[in-house]
């Protein structure tokens, strides 16, 4: 299989980013025609910023698991497309070829159809990192369900939450997971959601760990049940090309998660070409993505965009420091991975425990790296290139994001050059700008602003589910007819671009985005917390802490109330959002209006206890000293 879309060399790269700013809509059907559509578009692009309205490919139709599924049978039917590795390496691995995971696709979305779920309808998908939860993903494109996957991580609160806001009447889940030395009781969260709804028909269930679970009669449904009785053909349902094709949901500023929409053909044709391009990827080289596909990354780049281009995907349960640090490595040398694509926190967290693990595995297959969810350091960066790549393998360094669909800045592997920390330069399709406070372009090189957008790309964020005018005010309104990302950055004097980090209230921890509003919601719900101010600071493993500073009217035992307000949080949220440090104060610093000025809690978290700026503002300048000599 060959990809005419391929870029080649640095020539070419710029030639393509050259065009695709000249004639967008001419390079982009140029793209999108080498995929399989039902009817052709009628129009490339229809878009403004204000509303926001953006449509791709107008008029056009077709099916996205036909260009991930059935387009690949007759050439490449017995090859592997997804290689599955269980948490515990005793355990058999399993492949499941194109045509094996073809009929296992349809066979699902039978079952699915078969249960009541129709074009349009939503399906909540809580699974681990197991075949079956691609297979779901799938069944629920081939039938034009929209699907809503849940990380694992996530509390039975999370998942009401996200339940209620898609109106979600259909659940795919598993009895249990496994992850890493813990057993996560899945369907027992489940089961507490949904004691908070009552708008779910059916719950379909998978049996993973025999962890015992509550059978409720003509809700739920076990899986292997359900599969026996469905038959293996399953005709695509025809979509159009703006038909949504998922919900995610992210973090943002306020407390409640947003709701992101992708459609069915923009999306699919910027997360393939944004996977073949970066990754250079050569047919039947072993992908291996190490992201849940609760996240965007684990959507785009282990279902979506490889199996479109007709790759081998790795797909892995487990965590990489179980049952021991050596468990990538030994993926790697087993499987003969080709291309490692992880999170800056895994390699820092691999880097704790020294080189031996590395150095005792067989790494010779590998030909590219690269590193996803938040800035990869240096000394991270440096430690990847010598240890793991010895040295031959390019490190791709990308940033996108949860509503950009696909990668947006990075260096192609091999073809333009990399620079450590620097995500480099923009994919072709992909305009950025860097914008001052007053809203103005910045020109030239070597500057710092916001990074914004100024024209849209196949993959971009269509809507927040059931909130359009919540889309509109999170990512248009700061700037005027741009995409605001969030994110602050830094464009050197070659134009490369590194990304210095969000300049809202969202925290990037681990590379997963958590609102700071949202903690402080859960930590307020906490009996005897009066009020809490949450904010992110420099983590050697995680790129950023959280450090929450509480105001709590009964702290005799603290260590007893720090662990309390942790399990509210991760009761409330999930694990993932629990704060790494909890401050007691008497008081917050605010203005006179009322407004917490977390310049100066994030100054004091951080350690910076020198400039706090004009103090003589605030309500009560004397709070700023009390809490800079309770810092933990």
């Amino acid at each position: 299989m060959s990809y005419p879309y391929k870029i080649g060399s640095k020539e070419a790269y710029q030639a393509a980013w050259k065009r695709s700013v000249e004639d967008p809509e001419g390079f982009w059907a140029d793209v999108a025609g080498n995929f399989d559509w039902k009817k052709r578009w009628d129009k490339v692009l229809d878009w403004n910023f204000t509303e926001p309205n953006v449509k791709w490919f107008v008029g056009g139709k077709l099916n996205v698991t036909e260009n991930c599924l059935d387009r690949h049978l007759v050439e490449r039917g017995d090859e592997a497309a997804i290689i599955w590795e269980p948490n515990n390496p005793k355990e058999q691995y399993r492949t499941l070829s194109y045509t094996e995971l073809h009929a296992e696709v349809c066979r699902f979305a039978n079952v699915l159809k078969n249960n009541g779920v129709r074009k349009g309808d939503r399906v909540c998908i809580y699974m681990g990192m197991v075949p079956e939860l691609a297979i779901a993903v799938l069944a629920c494109a081939r039938i034009g369900a929209i699907h809503s996957v849940i990380f694992g991580g996530f509390s039975a609160k999370s998942i009401a939450d996200r339940l209620v806001d898609a109106q979600a009447e259909y659940i795919v889940t598993a009895d249990g997971a496994y992850r890493g030395a813990k057993d996560i009781p899945l369907k027992s969260v489940i089961d507490d959601a949904l004691d908070q709804v009552d708008i779910v028909k059916k719950v379909i269930v998978l049996l993973r760990t025999k962890t015992p679970v509550s059978m409720i009669k003509n809700r739920d449904v076990w899986w292997a049940d359900e599969m026996a009785r469905a038959d293996a053909a399953c005709p695509a349902e025809v979509m159009d090309a703006e038909d949504p094709l998922f919900i995610l949901y992210t973090s943002g500023s306020t407390g409640k998660p947003k709701g992101v929409v992708h459609s069915s053909g923009g999306y699919m044709v910027y997360a393939a070409y944004s996977f073949v391009n970066v990754f250079q990827y050569e047919p039947a080289q072993i992908h291996f993505c190490t992201a849940d596909i609760g996240w965007i990354t684990g959507h785009s780049y282990i279902v979506y965009g490889p199996l479109c281009a007709g790759a081998t995907v790795m797909m892995f349960e487990g965590i990489p420091t179980w049952p021991d640090a050596g468990r990538f490595w030994d993926i790697v040398d087993k499987h003969k991975v080709n291309i490692l694509y992880t999170a800056p926190t895994a390699i820092r967290s691999l880097m704790a425990y020294g080189t031996e693990w590395v150095d005792k595995h067989d790494l010779s297959s590998l030909r590219i790296l690269g590193s996803v969810g938040e800035p990869i350091n240096e000394e991270a960066w440096h430690w990847f290139d010598k240890h793991v790549g010895k040295g031959k393998c390019p490190i791709v360094d990308t940033w996108w994001q949860t509503e950009t669909g696909g990668i947006m800045i990075s260096n192609l592997a091999g073809v333009t050059p990399a620079k450590p920390s620097f995500a480099t330069l923009p994919l072709p399709g992909v305009q950025p700008v860097l914008m001052d406070e007053k809203g103005n372009e910045i020109e030239g090189n070597d500057v710092s602003g916001n990074l914004c957008i100024k024209f849209p790309w196949p993959s971009i964020i269509r809507t927040t589910y059931g909130d359009h005018e919540r889309c509109r005010a999170n990512y248009f309104a700061a700037y005027p007819n741009y995409y605001f990302t969030g994110d602050g950055c830094y464009m050197d004097v070659d134009g490369n671009y590194r990304i210095t980090g969000r300049v809202d209230d969202v925290l990037n921890v681990s590379g997963h985005r958590i609102g700071t509003a949202e903690v402080e919601n859960a930590i307020n719900m906490h009996e005897g917390v009066v009020e809490s101010a949450v904010v992110g600071y420099p983590h050697d493993l995680k790129g950023q802490g959280i450090y929450a500073y509480v105001i709590h009217d009964n702290t005799h035992d603290e260590e007893l109330t720090r662990q309390d307000i942790l399990q509210t949080v991760a009761r409330i949220i999930g694990p993932i959002a629990k704060p790494d440090k909890i401050q007691f104060v008497k008081g917050l610093p605010k203005t006179r209006s009322g407004k917490i000025m977390r310049r100066i809690l994030r100054k004091i978290a951080e350690g910076d206890m020198s400039n706090m700026g004009d103090t003589t503002t605030l309500l009560d300048p004397q709070v700023v000293d009390d809490i800079k000599e309770g810092k933990l």
